[in-house]
């Protein structure tokens, strides 16, 4: 069985491997020891902090395979980003040049910087090791911060956000970095993209275009790569549109991936989770399976296994119980996993 569950102290080996294996472009885990040491004590020190509204709380989650007690992945949740550092956009807008008397009109395609989701939820750092991705851990992984969300509203804004990884390649090129290096940073995408995930961004607003910028004057290269995710990226973006995400013109600064947003209320796996007293029982093993947590925080746990739900209670087995750490009569909270 796998289990999601808090991050901790013991986990900081696995966290570096994913680090590592995660390669470039994959901004929220730096390959940094003291860097991942301070991301795991924070984490450490939101799931045990009394929250009642949102202040800049960071939960980081890893799926841990019992049998062999490895971690396998890892994915997070920012309460509120853009608190203590300044968290910048693109917003991709329109302008119009048109003159009557020359009967000429033509639209514009221009980027804005901003910091227009400063203070919102994101859910980021989601990320799968090779061995772990068989069927359903990638859906279960991604789809259990929202329960954890939907049990814990007051640790979380009304709308949550998601960062995608643009497009670069296996050396870590992004053609769209590449203008803005050209004409403004002069320095390459895995040193812009390691100096933020250190949480260095001053370089961020001494050196951004300050002034928008047409998108027309990009390369076209830079041009085809604004709003498209990375390869591997692919299939987690369309888990989260099916999920209500959508996006609204936001790209990332670096490497021009969307970000895409969504009302926590309405995401459909919250929309479709049911929280009922448990019963332990024996259970069918065809049922459904379902993403399934216990209601707690420091000691927050994540399965996903077969239940059965009746009027009153929801049914799991013995094993799914103690994994979950809960006994008869106690809460839980599920979601059909597809």
């Amino acid at each position: 069985m796998n289990i999601i569950r808090p991050i901790q102290q013991k986990d900081f080996a696995a966290l570096y491997a994913i680090a590592e294996e995660s390669g470039i472009g994959f901004t929220s885990l730096p390959v940094n020891d003291n860097l991942l040491a301070k991301k795991i004590a924070r984490s450490e020190y939101s799931f045990n902090k009394e929250v009642s509204t949102p202040s800049n709380e960071s939960y980081l989650f890893v799926m841990e395979e019992t049998a062999s007690q490895t971690v396998v992945g890892t994915c997070g949740i920012e309460s509120s980003v853009g608190v203590e550092d300044a968290f910048y956009h693109y917003h991709l807008g329109k302008v119009v040049h048109a003159s009557r008397e020359l009967n000429i009109h033509n639209t514009v395609e221009i980027l804005t910087v901003c910091n227009d989701y400063s203070g919102v939820s994101e859910i980021c750092t989601l990320f799968l090791r090779e061995q772990a991705r068989l069927p359903n851990m990638g859906r279960f992984l991604s789809k259990v911060r929202f329960l954890f969300m939907a049990e814990h509203q007051t640790r979380f804004t009304e709308q949550v956000i998601a960062e995608m990884r643009g497009v670069s390649d296996q050396n870590g090129r992004s053609p769209f970095w590449e203008w803005l290096e050209t004409h403004f940073f002069s320095m390459d995408f895995p040193t812009a993209d390691y100096l933020t995930g250190i949480g260095n961004k001053v370089f961020i607003a001494e050196l951004m275009p300050k002034y928008p910028i047409y998108v027309n004057l990009l390369s076209s290269a830079a041009q085809a790569a604004i709003g498209q995710v990375h390869e591997k990226t692919k299939p987690a973006l369309a888990l989260l549109k099916n999920e209500g995400f959508k996006c609204r013109g936001y790209v990332d600064i670096f490497d021009a991936g969307p970000t895409i947003e969504a009302d926590v209320d309405s995401l459909k796996t919250v929309r479709d989770s049911i929280r009922k007293p448990v019963l332990v029982a024996t259970i069918n093993p065809q049922a459904p399976l379902h993403i399934i947590i216990n209601t707690q925080v420091a000691d927050f746990r994540g399965v996903l296994q077969p239940v059965e739900v009746t009027d009153d209670h929801i049914l799991i087995s013995r094993e799914t119980a103690a994994a979950l750490k809960v006994n008869n009569g106690e809460y839980i909270r599920i979601a059909p996993l597809k």
